[in-house]
């Protein structure tokens, strides 16, 4: 019997982080034939998370210009996988979340008659334009894909809602908790740039802006990081700022030559995990840092009207703030003066997995195309145990 042919296709720094873990698990599976298609949305930060998880891909369509528009990175990735998936003629094409990538490769892989499996599917918010594009991207891949694979229980009823059938939808956890979990416990973690500037012996404070509907806030968010800075605690704020003109021109303006606070261009990913690891507490606007920190026991300040990840509010691993300069200053006052508050958030229960979500889908898809039956502890209602398990 031939092996099952899998294309992973990704390109982005976030759908980087959270399909190397499947491309190992479907790499190291007897029964599966697998390739890799990057895109590279993203090319530096690409590149750096390839050598960092040891990925060499099959393909590279190298799409990435300066200044970028949705429109180019979408036609770019359409017309560059036209080829592609006809060479590799894989049997499924597997894609995640919500990057333009994902949803034109889906897109592609959808004219040429292949089905599309959705890695971190299922997550909504109720509004199609926050957060923008990744929203609609999402549901527009999910109305594409054929199978789903739900990183929590809550994503799973979310497809149901929208008539995907069970048979199609396996929760498995998030990937990315894998990935976190992996590269947190390597000894080898280089220092973030500038880090060491940092006392240790100070609550540190990480933080990350640059959601598009942001930019029209980054003043008032960066106000707010000055005041945070100048609280009695004495917090430190480490920011590697996005190098966008609507982003990293107001954080210098506002925050440059501040004693407490630490500005950098754009760090790695592995730099990232280890800032987490020995920082106080996340203030943020990213996805991904929203799962990844509470594994760490670090809480986590959303700075967003909305989270399409509301199994954190619920756990309490996360805390909505906006972008508002008085409740970001708030949020970050309690977590930094009451106790109690910071060890609830800091204790919670992580609701995004156990870090075994890549084998979950290799083993789904084996079962699926090859014959066979998908392990018992993850069919039914039982798939929810994959990601409801704490940190």
């Amino acid at each position: 019997m031939s092996k099952l042919r899998v294309l992973s296709v990704f390109g982005t720094r976030p759908d980087t982080i959270k399909m190397a873990p499947v491309v190992h698990a479907l790499h190291a599976h007897n029964e599966i034939d697998d390739r890799v298609c990057v895109t590279a949305q993203h090319r530096k930060m690409l590149d750096d998370l390839l050598a960092l998880f040891s990925i060499a891909p099959n393909y590279d369509l190298d799409v990435m210009t300066e200044d970028q528009t949705l429109t180019e990175v979408t036609t770019r990735v359409l017309i560059g996988m036209e080829p592609v998936l006809r060479e590799a003629r894989p049997d499924v094409v597997l894609v995640h979340g919500d990057t333009t990538t994902s949803t034109a490769a889906a897109l592609a892989a959808f004219y040429q008659r292949i089905p599309v499996g959705h890695v971190e599917a299922g997550l909504r918010t109720k509004n199609r334009w926050l957060p923008y594009p990744e929203e609609m991207n999402r549901r527009l891949t999910a109305a594409i894909a054929s199978y789903h694979f739900a990183p929590t229980p809550l994503a799973r009823e979310h497809l149901m809602r929208e008539n995907v059938a069970a048979d199609d939808i396996v929760v498995t956890g998030n990937t990315v908790i894998d990935a976190f979990l992996e590269t947190s416990a390597r000894r080898d973690l280089p220092a973030p740039p500038r880090w060491r500037e940092l006392d240790a012996a100070r609550p540190i404070v990480v933080v990350t802006a640059h959601r598009r509907e942001n930019h029209a806030h980054m003043n008032e968010i960066a106000d707010a990081l000055r005041e945070i800075a100048e609280l009695p605690a004495r917090p430190q704020l480490y920011w590697p700022v996005h190098p966008s003109p609507r982003v990293a021109p107001v954080a210098h303006t506002v925050l440059d030559g501040m004693a407490n606070v630490v500005l950098v261009d754009p760090i790695d990913y592995a730099e990232m995990v280890a800032a987490v690891r020995s920082c106080a507490f996340v203030l943020t606007d990213s996805g991904g840092l929203q799962e990844e920190a509470p594994c760490l026991g670090k809480p986590v300040l959303v700075m967003r009207d909305e989270t399409e990840r509301p199994e954190g509010l619920v756990s309490g691993t996360l805390k909505l703030v906006g972008h508002s300069r008085e409740a970001i200053v708030t949020a970050a006052r309690l977590l930094l003066t009451d106790a109690s508050a910071y060890a609830a958030m800091a204790r919670a229960v992580n609701p995004y997995g156990d870090g075994l979500a890549a084998g979950r889908i290799a083993e789904w898809l084996v079962a699926r195309f090859c014959g066979g039956a998908y392990p018992a502890e993850f069919n039914g209602e039982r798939q929810a145990g994959a990601a409801g398990a704490s940190r």
